[in-house]
């Protein structure tokens, strides 16, 4: 005689199966988004694979593909980001969303070192979206390419149109500070509210015989930074065997400008 637990079984497995469904059909590009937001990209991912599997309407599936691109840029996972980038250009009409394709490329670009073809890439898109609503975004990652292949006066060129032109823009605190960086490289192991940790890593490398100093700046709240550097380089790659040097050591590193 069956048990009634084995005689329910079938149908607690395919309440479970029910169940399962509904979870998998609950992903939504707004649960992407907040995933991104929390900068928890390795979920943004798997809710954009999700949300790619389930069929989305022809509105939410370019989407979906852009928000799966952005992750995998977010966890440096260059390569894929730009194929998913790519194929976005050839499949979306969508312009704005082109044009947000378009800088992830970038981005990927100039992540991996590719300066020059990141500007290649930028200066591409403002040619044929010359009135895109990311104008002063892009000009942003032109500045940034241009300042580290040294060609200091173009990027300054840059760096004042955003601020003169886009003055209500997000790029606009971003161009101020980076008009205000010396025209060399250098490397950066922490930005501190406390000026006295600040002082404290400053003293421990000059202990090991480095060249380390801090530079203060004011975010555009408000709040003033104390940012650890090491090393003035006329040559990126210069800056670069520093960084891996310290990075090697345990220090968090970030060339600057």
């Amino acid at each position: 005689m069956n048990s009634p637990a084995k005689e329910n079984l079938p149908l607690l497995l395919a309440a479970a199966a029910c169940l399962a469904f509904a979870g998998l059909a609950s992903a939504s590009l707004e649960d992407v988004e907040t995933a991104i937001i929390e900068k928890d990209y390795q979920r943004a991912h798997d809710l954009s694979q999700e949300l790619l599997t389930q069929q989305p309407s022809s509105a939410q599936a370019p989407e979906a593909k852009y928000y799966l691109g952005l992750s995998e840029l977010r966890m440096d996972r260059y390569a894929d980001a730009r194929k998913i980038f790519h194929d976005l250009l050839k499949e979306s009409k969508d312009h704005r969303l082109q044009d947000k394709a378009h800088l992830g490329i970038i981005d990927s670009l100039y992540m991996e070192g590719q300066y020059e073809v990141a500007l290649l890439e930028a200066q591409s898109l403002l040619k044929a979206s010359p009135r895109s609503e990311f104008l002063s975004l892009i000009y942003l990652k032109m500045a940034r390419a241009n300042l580290k292949l040294a060609r200091w006066d173009k990027a300054r060129e840059y760096l004042n149109k955003i601020v003169g032109e886009f003055p209500e823009s997000l790029e606009r605190h971003v161009a101020k500070q980076l008009l205000e960086e010396k025209q060399y490289f250098a490397v950066q192991v922490g930005a501190f509210l406390d000026q006295q940790r600040a002082q404290t890593l400053t003293e421990e490398l000059k202990q090991k015989d480095q060249y380390a100093y801090i530079v203060e700046t004011i975010d555009a709240e408000g709040k003033k930074f104390y940012r650890v550097r090491v090393g003035q380089f006329a040559v990126l790659s210069e800056a670069r065997n520093l960084m891996s040097q310290l990075s090697q050591s345990g220090y968090p590193t970030l060339i600057y400008p």
